[in-house]
């Protein structure tokens, strides 16, 4: 049991920036519930990971895709890919007041 106890709490600590505090989310009127978004990922990840379809995924490559997903719809994708490819669409310049 105090594997398991420390195991947990090594998750924690390398994921407490991605843990959502709900409580907070509900206090700001935020929607709490994921289920609907889990349900669909595990419909589409399920149906790719059956060998019937013409196209097979891995679990590696699902995880994979899942993470760019998310990093697209957290709108985080583009610094990511600026890491990979320094030559990517550079930042836009920041305007300065005009002088009066």
């Amino acid at each position: 049991m105090a594997r398991l106890i420390a195991d947990f709490q090594t998750y924690v600590e390398q994921n407490r920036a991605s843990i959502v505090d709900y409580s907070e989310r509900q206090r700001y009127g935020e929607r709490v519930a994921t289920g609907f978004v889990e349900s669909a990922v595990n419909q589409v990840l399920a149906k790719r990971l059956v060998k019937r379809q013409q196209m097979q995924w891995t679990k590696k490559g699902a995880h994979l895709l899942v993470q760019a997903r998310t990093k697209v719809l957290n709108e985080e994708w583009e610094e990511c890919f600026r890491r990979q490819y320094p030559g990517f669409r550079p930042l836009p310049a920041e305007t300065l007041p005009m002088a009066a």
